[in-house]
C-alpha cells in the first residue's frame, strides 16, 4: 500500500480513502493493557522508555471505548474469564488481541489446574500469539509487527467485521 497516487506534486497528494484509511489503522494501534501475571510486567517494560511503542504508533489506553487492541498477558483464571470477555465486547470495531505469553496463550505452567483457562482463546478470537515465559519486550514488539503487517495487509481481519465487496 502507498499514498503515491497519481498525482503528485505542490503540497498535495491524490489517494484512495480505503488506502488512508489503513495506513492510520495500522499506525495507531491503542492498546488497553489487561496484565494478569508476570507477563504484564514485561508489557509494561515494551512500553518504557527503553524501548517506547510510542515510536510504533501504540499507545497504551485505560479505557476499553477508546482501545483497539488488547494484549492479554499472564494467566488467565475462570474467575477473570468472565470479566475479560466483557472488557471486550465494550471495545470499538475494528478490535484485535494479543496473547502474550504461554499462561495466555495454552495455560502455561498451570495447565492442569482447576481454575487456569488453557489459553485465552477458548474466551476471545485471538490474533498474534506471542510464546516465552515470560516474554521478552522485543517479542511483544515483533508481536505488534506482525500485527500492524497483518492488518495493513488484509484491511480489516476476516472475522465478519466489514464485508468487502
Amino acid at each position: 500500500m502507498s499514498l503515491d497516487g497519481g498525482l503528485q506534486g505542490e503540497g498535495y497528494f491524490l489517494t484512495r480513502l480505503d488506502d488512508l484509511a489503513q495506513l492510520v489503522r495500522t499506525n495507531s494501534l491503542w492498546f488497553l493493557t489487561f496484565g494478569l501475571a508476570c507477563c504484564a510486567v514485561e508489557m509494561i517494560h515494551a512500553a518504557s522508555s527503553r524501548y517506547d511503542l510510542d515510536r510504533f504508533g501504540v499507545m497504551p489506553r485505560a479505557s476499553p471505548r477508546q482501545a483497539d487492541l488488547m494484549i492479554v498477558a499472564g494467566t488467565l483464571t475462570n474467575k477473570m474469564a468472565r470479566a475479560l470477555r466483557k472488557i471486550y465486547d465494550q471495545m470499538a470495531e475494528p478490535r484485535y488481541v494479543i496473547s502474550m505469553g504461554s499462561c495466555a496463550n495454552g495455560g502455561g505452567y498451570y495447565h492442569y489446574s482447576y481454575s487456569v483457562v488453557r489459553g485465552c482463546d477458548r474466551i476471545l478470537p485471538v490474533d498474534i500469539y506471542v510464546p516465552g515465559c515470560p516474554p521478552t519486550a522485543e517479542a511483544l514488539i515483533y508481536g505488534i509487527l506482525q500485527l500492524q503487517n497483518r492488518v495493513r495487509r488484509d484491511g480489516l481481519l476476516a472475522r465478519g467485521e466489514i464485508q468487502r465487496g
